[in-house]
């Protein structure tokens, strides 16, 4: 718009500054897959006549069609009134744990839904796919589907694969024991069938943790994955998604179902099975490797996979506006300045390794990548290059003796 000037004086125009900053994806938001079977069994305390008030007769009830059920749960209030309390079917049960501890953890926004029968995850996984901001997922498991935990394996593997814009929280079995009722680590250590294949958008984590349960008044073991859900998100925003989610505690832990040495460790951790120890007292999470360990290379740390998908689903949301626009040198010049701010930005939090940010990060957009065979497909290329910052798995210290003599 031009302004017409007819008196002196002072006069402010508005002009495009032609930046777009792009806003960091979520990271933090999880979903949770129930496989819930049979009916609810409520506790006696929580088994309440909705007439009369009084105690009512244990009768079991059922959930909602599983189809119909997709719920964005922000507390447990919320989890309560739309799937029901703590119960003692056990299926259910491991679902609202799950929930509960990601809650408990640090976790603020799920959504949660359910299926029937193992054949149906891969469905329910798949009425996430509409909701951007969900970035983990699980599908906590019981006992008595540990027959089926290699396909449940498989679909979350799957899913997340695919769509390359999740990372999938998965579960060991509850028991791991040998004929003689010792556990056995064996299947674990030697990467077998137990577990679920080498991928570097999962996670496993092994054993199960304690935890009190309001619905036996007793003490009982979960699947850890619903807990350390809120323990990514509680390191999320704390330190950020480059922070491996590890050496950190497990809130509402009271113990585990197996405990570990570092002798035993050692044979695990190089396949990628994550530890849940008890260290000084404490259930911590002692570990931060994608499934398959030292298998994934350069993607072995959970942190660094994250951070990719967080950069790859920032940048792609933060350049919409490039669709349609002139591919010229304009829009080459426009889509390094948006790129390379907010690169500095995830550099100067610390996620990528560098003093300078041209050591962080490189971003290429020019006449060289965007040639004219290129431009007459209508597509615009951008080169990025990223230094990633590495947990360190290994801290080690080199003591010597320092001589008195002068």
């Amino acid at each position: 718009m031009t302004m017409t000037f007819s008196s002196p004086g002072v006069y402010v125009k508005e002009v495009s500054s032609g930046n777009a900053p792009i806003v960091g994806a979520g990271t933090s938001t999880a979903g949770f897959v129930g496989l819930i079977t049979g009916q609810i069994t409520p506790p006696d305390y929580d088994d309440i006549d909705s007439v009369t008030g009084e105690p009512g007769d244990g009768t079991p009830v059922n959930l909602p069609t599983p189809k119909l059920t997709l719920k964005l749960i922000t507390n447990f209030t919320e989890l309560r009134e739309a799937f029901g309390d703590f119960s003692k079917t056990p299926s259910h049960s491991a679902l609202v744990h799950a929930v509960q501890g990601f809650f408990i953890n640090g976790g603020t926004r799920c959504y949660v839904t359910y299926a029937s029968a193992t054949a149906e995850i891969a469905a329910a996984l798949k009425l996430f796919d509409p909701i951007e901001e969900i970035a983990i997922v699980a599908a906590p498991c019981v006992p008595a589907l540990a027959a089926d935990q290699a396909v449940i394996y498989g679909y979350l593997k799957d899913y997340c694969e695919l769509g390359q814009n999740r990372f999938a929280i998965l579960d060991s079995k509850l028991e791991y024991l040998d004929v003689s009722s010792k556990l056995d680590l064996t299947k674990l250590a030697d990467g077998s069938a137990e577990l679920p294949g080498d991928s570097t958008y999962t996670a496993f984590y092994f054993p199960w943790i304690e935890v009190f349960d309001p619905a036996t008044r007793k003490r009982q073991v979960v699947p850890p994955s619903g807990h350390m859900a809120g323990v990514y998100a509680r390191v999320d925003t704390e330190r950020g998604v480059h922070k491996a989610p590890a050496n950190e505690t497990i809130r509402g832990a009271l113990g585990l179902k197996y405990t570990l040495s570092r002798a035993q460790q050692d044979g695990l951790n190089p396949h990628g099975v994550n530890c849940l120890r008890n260290i000084n007292g404490a259930i911590r999470v002692w570990g931060a490797r994608t499934t398959g360990g030292d298998a994934n290379t350069e993607l072995k740390y959970l942190s660094t996979r994250r951070l990719f998908i967080f950069l790859r689903e920032s940048i792609e949301r933060g350049t919409q506006w490039a669709v349609f626009e002139p591919n010229n040198p304009d829009l080459w010049a426009k889509i390094s300045r948006n790129v390379g701010a907010f690169l500095t930005g995830v550099w100067r939090a610390g996620a990528l390794f560098g003093t300078t940010p041209e050591e962080a990060y490189f971003v290429k957009c020019d006449a060289e990548n965007n040639p004219p065979v290129q431009r007459e497909l209508g597509q615009v290329v951008t080169d990025i290059g990223v230094a990633v910052t590495k947990p360190a798995e290994f801290v080690i210290f080199r003591i010597g003796q320092k001589s008195t003599e002068t």
